[in-house]
């Protein structure tokens, strides 16, 4: 039984399962694009198999601009986009946008750098079998970097964890709301408290079934 916050139990279990929900669904699509976008800056790198110095400056340097802007700015600087995609500038929903352009170029370098430490004499060995790009990736640079790219993806899920609750700032819902409405703005002090612990609660389970799965992938 949760102790006397102030807030009905109901609205702390909403605000928990709205983080959730905020987390995984942007992380999920960030992930992809992610993924995508580290793949496509490997291949056509100075040393990559399809360079293309062309097209790596213009995908590098749109990863590195989106980076560079703090999440708070990002978040607001888009509200027409996300009322044009979502139909709404707050709410959970809504704020899948802001986080989802936020997670998708940092997650994009976290797993350049997976891949790019995958040992090169498994790609020639690969090249030397005939393998087609496609394969490469597919069936060798993947497979190796695997452990290295779930660490990857645990790092980037506790930097959203962080960005679902300055989130809360324009109304998106989630720990970060309840903790701005209901505990800084009445000086709740024992709910600002709750919230804290519920979020490092959240980021020690996830570093954990993070860096077991990541073991398990090192040991096979």
């Amino acid at each position: 039984m949760m102790p006397d916050l102030g807030v009905p139990n109901e609205q702390i279990i909403l605000a928990a399962q709205e983080t959730l929900y905020m987390v995984f669904v942007s992380l999920i699509i960030g992930s992809i694009i992610g993924l995508i976008l580290a793949v496509i800056l490997v291949l056509i790198n100075k040393d990559g198999i399809l360079r293309n110095n062309y097209v790596f400056a213009v995908v590098n340097t749109i990863v590195n601009v989106i980076r560079s802007v703090p999440f708070i700015i990002l978040m607001v600087f888009i509200l027409p986009l996300t009322k044009l995609l979502i139909g709404t500038r707050i709410g959970t929903t809504a704020a899948l946008v802001p986080l989802v352009i936020f997670i998708a170029p940092y997650l994009t370098r976290l797993f350049e750098n997976s891949l790019l430490n995958v040992d090169k004499g498994i790609i020639e060995a690969a090249q030397a079998m005939g393998a087609s790009n496609f394969e490469l990736v597919w069936y060798f640079i993947l497979p190796e970097a695997k452990a290295s790219l779930i660490l990857s993806v645990t790092t980037g899920t506790i930097g959203l964890i962080g960005a679902t609750a300055m989130a809360g700032a324009i109304g998106a819902g989630g720990v970060g709301d309840l903790a701005l409405t209901y505990g800084y703005e009445r000086l709740n002090f024992p709910l600002m408290l709750f919230t804290v612990v519920v979020l490092v609660i959240f980021v020690q389970i996830i570093q954990t079934v993070g860096n077991h799965f990541a073991f398990k992938m090192r040991n096979r």
